[in-house]
């Protein structure tokens, strides 16, 4: 059988956004109910180290979520919505 590789599920978010730990909790859920087909990283992008990670995938507003290197969400969104697009591509 051949091994599926994890979906990588990238959050960005930054340390005064309000918006940040609904998107940050609504992929910790998709983490919960998919299990280790998914892997979960928060990404501050205000942190030097991120910023031009951040650039590279064209962000300007957090949080967004990225998944497999794909803007796939700006802005949270709700729990149901992000592990259907999960589930596309689990």
């Amino acid at each position: 059988e051949i091994e599926k590789k994890m979906v990588l599920v990238e959050v960005f978010t930054s340390p005064t956004c309000p918006h940040c730990p609904g998107a940050v909790m609504a992929a910790d859920e998709a983490r919960k109910q998919l299990g280790d087909k998914i892997d979960v990283r928060v990404v501050d992008a205000s942190d030097q180290e991120n910023i031009q990670k951040a650039m590279d995938y064209g962000i300007s507003a957090v949080p967004t979520i990225v998944i497999d290197g794909n803007v796939e969400f700006i802005g949270a969104p709700s729990i149901q919505d992000l592990i259907a697009r999960l589930e596309e591509k689990v």
